[in-house]
């Protein structure tokens, strides 16, 4: 029986709060129409047919929030941490009590006053909260009771108000690898048409081989970054697209056509799309099916623009010309959050959702749960990962010239002029004190020659925390295929350094000590290489990041041995002589250049070579190197380069399984 659109009143017995809301019970989808009342029984809830396993263009949904409410507990202090003591502060609620509906081929838009919870509504609907957060009984999928946040993942493309892109790559490059990782099932060829699709969809065909770009590369405008960031969390398409701020930082006309295009995207895949908001212009406003009103949490309007217009005239105020509704309503919000429960929801799509209906469908939702998760995105193939992941990261190593040329160039210049310094080096006791300063002085340079990553380390960082915690890739697989490009790239920055700096200072001639030599060096960067992988994952930013290298490297030399013997340091400190990184690639450059000079004298008592004072082995000795340690320190070695990274594969993995971007 069908009725015309009205408002809910609340019935005498029944409570006065925003739990009391009306619910469209039918899951057709009417675009540009709001459903009619029914009062019918024969509803869908009491469908046995569960949602298909797989989307397609012809399956729609409506999603329905009920009675969605979230808190947050302080974080307590670390010595709490670790006596276990519970924190004592109270909770903080985000969200009181939210309901609403969204329908497909249409957009609904999320408004409010900064701090009302818009961005956490959007990550819980989203399902980019842990399972203990998230409540099983305020998410429903066409009537379908959502109880997992990964079902929600699986069937919800999610866009983050930041375009966390990487610069270095073109528009096409982006949609495709985000196709590769996400659409694993099709052909190379479909995924090809599927990114050319999208593309024309989105109206970034005429930019396709142009860099994204940021504040440092020049790229594409702002306008088209944002729906860059639009098509790779749409390449999958999904049904349901939540945009947090989509016209965050852009222009009146960029914005405009930011919302033009999701409309048209709604009307022509019906698809349901949600979004959050800042101030709208009139214009944009006209795009807007419903708008879903918030103050401190709490809904304060659920409905179109005109019922608005309409609440705001009821209530006895008359909206100034130079104002649309949406603007007068964000200065009388506090009169709109006081009002009536029943004047909150003007939206012709709800009918009220009985308890009786919800008990009878309870059984049926347990084994329909399973089925919407369905649509979930099965992990690629480590291997497949792998090369994907070694042809972006090898794109973005090519076309990063700073680091490229820097690398390079620190190699041919260190490797040059301290083969200037120490030319043509003796071979007496004088000349055995400047190779110690020289292998020193290399480490140093060598060691502190890899800060130079961490910009790209801090910068991919985002973009892997959004991407691994989608289910895009593994962290194991982006930590294998970083150490795949970094091994020849890092090797050749060794034989740049080693050669120059070798024959030009006159080291041991001999040709086994040059290859040891030149594959210590490499361990060296590699070593370094993993130190500072390990560090920005820890590190919040550039500053602190470098910060902390430089302190922690300045720790490992000064307990290298070399400014301090071991036995001169306190015993408390004696560990970090053990775990530094100078201490064993010093002793193995030392037992290169001598071993095989053992017996050879450097230092005679008289002209006549009678008695020698000084020999290879004395100088050896002198460093309490009494025997053949060399492959020992280069197994101590590359432990610290997978031990590093290791540490950073925990380290990144356990971050991502806390990402909600």
């Amino acid at each position: 029986m069908a009725s015309p659109c009205t408002t809910y009143h609340p019935s005498p017995g029944s409570p006065e709060n925003d739990s009391m809301i009306l619910f469209s019970t039918s899951t057709s989808c009417s675009p540009a129409k709001e459903s009619t009342i029914t009062h019918s029984n024969s509803s869908s809830f009491n469908s046995s047919s569960p949602p298909p396993r797989e989307s397609s263009p012809d399956k729609t949904y409506e999603l329905r929030i009920r009675n969605l409410s979230y808190t947050i507990s302080p974080n307590g202090s670390i010595f709490s941490s670790l006596l276990m003591k519970k924190s004592t502060k109270p909770k903080t609620t985000i969200l009181k009590s939210v309901s609403f509906v969204a329908g497909c081929s249409e957009i609904l838009a999320i408004v409010g006053p900064s701090g009302t919870g818009k961005s956490t509504l959007l990550r819980v609907i989203s399902g980019r909260v842990s399972d203990k957060e998230f409540d099983p009984k305020s998410v429903y999928l066409n009537d379908h009771a959502i109880t997992t946040p990964v079902q929600l993942r699986n069937i919800c493309g999610y866009v983050a108000q930041e375009d966390n892109l990487l610069p270095l790559l073109t528009v096409k490059e982006t949609l495709m690898f985000s196709a590769k990782f996400r659409l694993r099932g099709m052909s190379s060829k479909e995924r090809e048409e599927r990114v050319e699709s999208l593309m024309q969809e989105l109206g970034l065909d005429h930019v396709a081989n142009n860099f994204v770009g940021d504040e440092e590369n020049r790229g594409i405008s702002g306008g088209e970054r944002k729906r860059v960031s639009i098509g790779v969390d749409m390449i999958h398409d999904p049904p349901i697209l939540l945009l947090d701020e989509p016209t965050s930082g852009l222009d009146s006309s960029s914005a405009l056509q930011v919302i033009e295009l999701l409309l048209s995207m709604a009307k022509t895949k019906h698809r349901t799309i949600v979004l959050s908001i800042h101030q709208p212009s009139y214009r944009i406003l006209q795009y807007i099916s419903n708008l879903l009103i918030l103050s401190h949490g709490s809904v304060v309007h659920y409905g179109s623009l005109q019922s608005l217009e309409e609440n705001i005239s009821r209530m006895g105020y008359e909206i100034p010309i130079q104002l649309n509704p949406l603007e007068f309503a964000m200065e009388i919000i506090s009169v709109l959050e006081n009002q009536e429960p029943h004047f909150k929801y003007q939206s012709c799509s709800y009918l009220r959702w009985e308890e009786a209906i919800i008990q009878d469908t309870a059984n049926k939702e347990v084994i329909d749960q399973g089925k919407i998760g369905a649509v979930s995105n099965k992990h690629c193939s480590s291997l497949f990962e792998i090369a994907v992941l070694c042809s972006r990261f090898w794109k973005i190593i090519y076309r990063t010239k700073q680091l490229f040329l820097a690398r390079t160039m620190q190699a041919l210049v260190g490797g040059f002029g301290l083969g200037s310094v120490y030319i043509k080096m003796r071979n007496d006791e004088g000349a055995v004190a400047e190779r110690l300063g020289l292998f020193a002085f290399s480490l140093s340079f060598l060691l502190s020659s890899t800060v130079e990553a961490l910009p790209i380390y801090l910068q991919e960082r985002r973009v892997i925390m959004k991407e691994a915690s989608r289910g895009a890739y593994k962290i194991s697989s982006y930590m294998i295929a970083n150490t795949i490009i970094f091994l020849p790239f890092l090797f050749a920055v060794a034989i740049l350094f080693a050669v120059p700096v070798y024959w030009i200072v006159g080291l041991n001639p001999s040709i086994t000590a040059f290859v040891f030599f030149t594959f210590v060096v490499w361990v060296i960067v590699l070593m370094a290489s993993s130190l500072v992988l390990f560090l920005s994952a820890i590190s919040p930013d550039f500053i602190s990041g470098n910060s902390l290298i430089c302190t922690v490297l300045g720790a490992f030399f000064l307990f290298s041995g070399y400014f301090i013997p071991k036995e001169c340091i306190p015993k408390y400190w004696l560990f970090m002589y053990y775990v530094s990184l100078y201490r064993y690639p010093l002793d193995a450059l030392l037992t290169n250049e001598y071993w095989s000079l053992r017996h050879k004298c450097f230092t005679w008592n008289d002209e006549n070579h009678s008695e020698c004072l000084l020999t290879g082995n004395d100088v050896l000795k002198n460093r309490g190197l009494d025997k053949d340690t060399r492959w020992m320190n280069v197994g101590i070695m590359l432990a610290f380069f997978v031990f590093y990274r290791v540490i950073c594969w925990l380290v990144l993995a356990r971050k991502a399984s806390k990402t909600t971007i």
